[in-house]
Parts: C-alpha cells; structure tokens; sequence
C-alpha cells in the first residue's frame, strides 16, 4: 500500500473517499443501509479522509456522514466544501456561486449542524465567486479557523493566481480540482502553484466520473438525474472517440493484471507523490478495488504509454458544458 501522505496537519491515505454519489450527481441517492454499509466498510479497510460538501443531496450527504459515522468521528479526516448552492441573485441556473462572507458564515453553520460537529477538519470554498475577492472568502474562512470552527482551510476549481493570493491571506492546506489521465488541466498551472505554496492538491473524479473504470464502456442509459448526461465527453461523436482508446486502455490494465480503475489511480498517485485523491463510488467491491491500487507500481514505460495514449490531444469533448465551466476558474489548455 502506498505510504501515507500530507494535508495541511494531517496525515492521511492518499486515496480518500469521495462521498458525493451516495446522494448526488449520478442518479438516485443509495439506500441508506447500503450508503452506511459502504461508510463503515471504508474505515473497515483504511479510508481515512472523507470529502463531502453542504451542496451534495442539498445537505443529505453531509446528515448521512454525521448520522452514519458519529460513533466514529475520530477515525477520519472530515472535509466539507461551502459557496455553490441556490440564490435569488441569478436568476438563470438554479446552481451558483456564492463566496460572500455572510453566505460563507451561514453555510459553515448549517454544515456543522448536519454533521453534528462543532469543528470540520478541512473546510473548502467550493467554487471561486467572480464577484467576490479571494481574498474576502478566504478571510471569512480565516475567522472561521480563528473561532474553532474548522482546522484548515481549502479551495476548489481557482486558477494558480487565485490560490496565490488567498494563500497570501492565510494559509491554504488544500487545492481540489478534476485530475486523472484524461483531464489534464491542473499540469498548466495548478500542480506547480501547490508545489511552491506547500499546499496539497487533491485529485477528485480520479476515475473520469467512472469513464477510466469502464462504466460507459457498454454505453449504459444514464438515469435523467446523472449529470453526465450533458457532459461533452459523454456524448457523441466525444463519447464514440474516446470509447476508441478505451478499448486499447483496457487492454492495457488486463496485461498489467489490474482493473481498469486501479491503473487510473495508480498512475496518479506515481504521477506526484505529493498528491491525495479521492474516488467516489456506491459500491462496496468497487471501494475495496480502489484502495487496492495503492500497492500498484507501474514502470516508467509504462506511465510514459499511458501518456501518450489519453492526454488533452486524444480526450474528445470539454470536461463541463459552457454553463458549468463559467463556474470555474482552472487553467484551460488552449
């Protein structure tokens, strides 16, 4: 297994658990049995960090971790994400982006009364708001640290100058944004700023929202709630092109003698051996699966094959739609 790794305080498994799709993003939320089920079969076997955010479920994934794990909460870093949820502001997307102190203070305490905590290990701005200052988030935060509320604090989805001038406001732990073989946009900038800053980066849809682990590969039909259904990459002609090299990616897994799932996240975690990720599923064969791949090493021919094979030139399809991307402010490859 690979060695444990540095965020911020903490010392964690680089591979964590993302907890989104146990209520949200790809499709009904998972019975409840079957969602505590897999929570407590993650400590069971060494999951130590746990990523949730007061937008997933509208606040249900947070209730089910604190309801599910109150027992225990002292065998997991907690980290949660406030600033995209609903406002009256915009009145065109019902998801946006709020990163005001106030909103920030509001959803800091709803987050703590669903967790049923008084204090969040790693607390994230979950999107950079364009009509805030980083700077004026960041400093809500900083309060927030000062209060005891949270231990550190995190960004989601900023550009390298933004993380540089919050860090320059109060210490970042963390940077989390989309990275695995077929997004490459945190190697324009963002990976660079962390190394400098001393900040983590934290690796989420490691898998390509389930691409990479091969669960488009028969073409399900996507549930109407799945928010792949719009994604470029997910449709075709996108989807039919990387279907392509997915075939010879396979093949590649299946002569290694691991799953499709374990060389993404194996090839991550060599990649940088500074960084944390953290896989979401909904199954328990698949959360075992993944921790697995912490004990696989890849040579460097091997690494340099899957490079040339899925990078920013082979992936057809942008990774969000035009709505979602304005939410963002990562690097874009040109």
């Amino acid at each position: 297994m690979t060695a444990k790794r540095t965020l911020g305080q903490f010392t964690i498994n680089p591979i964590g658990l993302g907890c989104m799709c146990l209520s949200h993003g790809y499709g009904d939320p998972t019975d409840e049995a079957d969602a505590a089920r897999l929570l407590h079969r993650a400590l069971d076997i060494g999951y130590d960090f746990l990523d949730t955010a007061a937008i997933y479920g509208s606040g249900h994934n947070e209730e089910l971790i604190g309801r599910v794990l109150k027992a225990r909460r002292g065998e997991f870093v907690l980290a949660s994400k406030c600033g995209f949820g609903r406002s009256r502001r915009d009145p065109q997307p019902d998801r946006f982006v709020d990163g005001r102190p106030e909103a920030i203070d509001e959803v800091l305490d709803l987050s703590l009364g669903r967790l049923g905590v008084e204090h969040i290990d790693l607390y994230y701005l979950h999107r950079p708001d364009p009509l805030v200052p980083i700077e004026e988030s960041v400093g809500a935060l900083a309060r927030a640290v000062e209060a005891g509320k949270i231990g550190a604090i995190g960004l989601s989805e900023v550009s390298a100058d933004q993380l540089r001038r919050a860090h320059a406001t109060h210490p970042i732990a963390a940077l989390q944004t989309e990275y695995s073989l077929w997004t490459r946009n945190p190697e324009i900038a963002g990976l660079a700023a962390c190394r400098d800053l001393g900040v983590t980066f934290v690796a989420f849809s490691p898998v390509g929202r389930g691409f990479l682990a091969g669960a488009l590969a028969d073409r399900p039909a996507l549930s109407q709630d799945d928010m792949r259904r719009v994604m470029p990459r997910f449709i075709d002609p996108q989807l039919t092109h990387n279907l392509a090299w997915f075939a010879e990616y396979r093949a590649m897994a299946d002569e290694i003698g691991c799953t499709p799932a374990q060389l993404a996240l194996a090839w991550l975690l060599q990649r940088d051996p500074a960084l944390v990720t953290i896989p979401g599923t909904t199954s328990i064969g698949h959360l075992e699966e993944n921790m697995a791949a912490g004990g696989l090493s890849l040579s460097p021919e091997r690494m340099d094959a899957l490079d040339a094979l899925i990078n920013q030139r082979t992936v057809a399809g942008a990774r969000y739609t035009p709505a979602m991307q304005r939410s963002v402010a990562t690097e874009e490859f040109a």
